[in-house]
């Protein structure tokens, strides 16, 4: 596993810790036929956090574990500055994370 592999995956870890401690984990998956979604972020199906949860974990996770390519650039982060900008949470835990994925793999 090379370090920039470790370094996502320790990411990933503080990323659903943050989650959990906002109360954004959700305790039940989407429908198969909404975790098909081939719109970005799948906003067609899926709110933000469910898509973090059951999408974008999932699929980083494969990829550490699998000592896979990493994507190449990432921009999630401004995402969910737009996600959270109109809610009552203080989600800086979150985005922070995501910052720290996006500048890793730029």
């Amino acid at each position: 596993m090379t370090d920039k592999h470790i370094a996502v995956a320790d990411i990933l870890l503080d990323l659903e810790a943050a989650l959990r401690e906002l109360h954004l984990w959700h305790s039940e998956s989407p429908t198969p036929e909404a975790l098909a979604s081939v719109a970005p972020f799948a906003v067609d199906t899926l709110t933000f956090t469910q898509w973090l949860q059951f999408m974008f974990l999932p699929r980083m996770h494969t990829l550490v574990v699998e000592r896979g390519t990493l994507p190449a650039n990432s921009a999630i982060a401004p995402m969910a500055e737009e996600y959270f900008r109109p809610q009552s949470i203080d989600a800086t835990a979150v985005i922070v994370q995501l910052q720290r994925i996006d500048t890793l793999l730029r």
